[in-house]
């Protein structure tokens, strides 16, 4: 009775939407000189982040000068007119802070996070970090050897390191998706000094970056000390933005890559999707919290589980400003056959496609979103990420608090008709990851 008892307690508060989280309040406005400032106040903790989001990302790079964003991400680190080379971090660490940066294809993110009594000394340093920055030959030389240090740990030795640059220049033909964050070492190689320096030029300006504050804060305070630091910085030329469309993909398109530091290999199904500012990204989203989002869900039940095909299997989607991935991917157990593996998960697609997911299931998604929305405004760190986000991509700073109204809004109707929308063995790439052998 009491087994029975605590299961129907479960199962109550399993299918149970969570209360609305606590609104985010903020406050934004623009400097003369286009800076997008946005104040988060909450006093809760002694602690500050101050961030600066740069709308500058791998798809913004000359193509026979990738990776040039996320050198900067390192090359901005050297120093400033008024903070020595080399002295950046000690600055951070002797305030008691930590500190931070990061490079995707659509966007650049620095941060610090201090005691927020440091508050005006992360201000400070972000400001010289936009107005005084020296970019120098030994900086360049520099970071030119830790990022190929970077690339050798985290792609080239990497098992598995370069699975995404194989999917993405077989989905994209003519988007600067197609390249990889990263970039070419020969590219790096090849730039002169001048080339780093008008990409500083040309995108470290105020009106292409968002300023967030965020913590326990005295706006008034702050506000002054922004205007104080950022307000001189002059404004910059507009940024024209044209990438490449892409032509539909109406066939499958089969590639292999091979991994030296693989032994078991991998089978991937990757298709073209929309750009995370479109409601279908939202919906695709569900559909792989549905097909692996952890070991109650489909994929895993039946293959890991279940007929023990898998050692992994994942649904992801990868959406990004203009376009998105979206990849089912599986590592076979044993001897089974590649093929075998993705009739399998392409199975499970086509259930999608012709039947609605259960009441049950549709609630249980709804309830892992409901979850991740909340923790996603658990911290300062993901709010001020959240904040600038929303406001570069979506130009609504507000959805850090009504976004999940929109996965509220997903039917069941809505995912069988987005899954048969875009996930079709004739709009793919189905890329064969496999062990690389000396005759390959």
């Amino acid at each position: 009775m009491i087994k029975k008892c605590l299961f129907t307690l479960s199962a109550l508060v399993f299918l149970m939407p969570f209360v609305n989280a606590q609104q985010v309040e903020f406050e934004e406005y623009d400097l003369d000189n286009g800076m997008h400032v946005i104040l988060h106040q909450d006093n809760t903790a002694p602690v500050v982040i101050t961030s600066v989001f740069y709308h500058v990302g791998s798809k913004d790079e000359n193509p026979e000068r990738t990776g040039f964003a996320h050198f900067f991400e390192h090359l901005l680190f050297e120093g400033t007119k008024n903070i020595p080379r080399g002295e950046w971090f000690t600055i951070v660490s002797s305030n008691g802070g930590s500190n931070n940066a990061t490079t995707d294809y659509d966007r650049t993110y620095y941060y610090e996070i201090f005691p927020s009594n440091s508050v005006e000394v992360g201000l400070w340093m972000e400001s010289e970090r936009l107005m005084h920055p020296i970019i120098n030959q030994i900086g360049v030389d520099t970071q030119n050897e830790v990022v190929k240090e970077e690339k050798r740990l985290r792609v080239d030795n990497q098992p598995y390191g370069n699975i995404l640059a194989e999917i993405t220049k077989l989905v994209f033909k003519n988007h600067p998706y197609k390249g990889t964050v990263i970039g070419e070492m020969a590219h790096l190689d090849a730039a002169t000094l001048e080339e780093f320096q008008a990409f500083n030029k040309k995108y470290y300006i105020p009106n292409n970056a968002t300023l967030v504050v965020a913590g326990d804060i005295d706006k008034t305070a702050v506000k002054k000390m922004i205007q104080n630091y950022f307000g001189p910085i002059p404004k910059g030329p507009e940024i024209e933005r044209s990438y490449p469309k892409e032509d539909p993909i109406t066939e499958t398109i089969y590639g292999k890559a091979y991994d030296s530091n693989i032994q078991i290999p991998a089978i991937i199904a990757a298709y073209r999707t929309p750009s995370f500012k479109e409601r279908d990204a939202y919906v695709l989203d569900m559909i792989s919290s549905y097909l692996s989002g952890g070991k109650s869900s489909v994929l895993y039940k039946k293959l890991v589980d279940e007929q023990k095909q898998a050692l992994a299997v994942q649904a992801v989607n990868l959406s990004l400003e203009d376009y998105g991935v979206y990849a089912l991917f599986g590592l076979p157990l044993g001897d089974v056959p590649l093929k075998d593996l993705l009739a399998e998960m392409d199975e499970e697609v086509v259930k999608i496609q012709n039947e609605l997911i259960s009441e049950r299931d549709y609630q249980k998604l709804q309830n892992q979103f409901e979850n991740q929305f909340v923790n996603s405004n658990s911290s300062i760190e993901g709010i001020a990420s959240s904040l600038a986000e929303y406001h570069v991509y979506f130009k609504d700073t507000n959805l850090i608090n009504n976004e999940i109204d929109i996965y509220r809004s997903i039917t069941r109707e809505d995912i069988q008709a987005v899954a048969k929308k875009y996930l079709n063995p004739n709009q793919r790439v189905v890329l064969e990851y496999l062990p690389k052998k000396d005759d390959n």
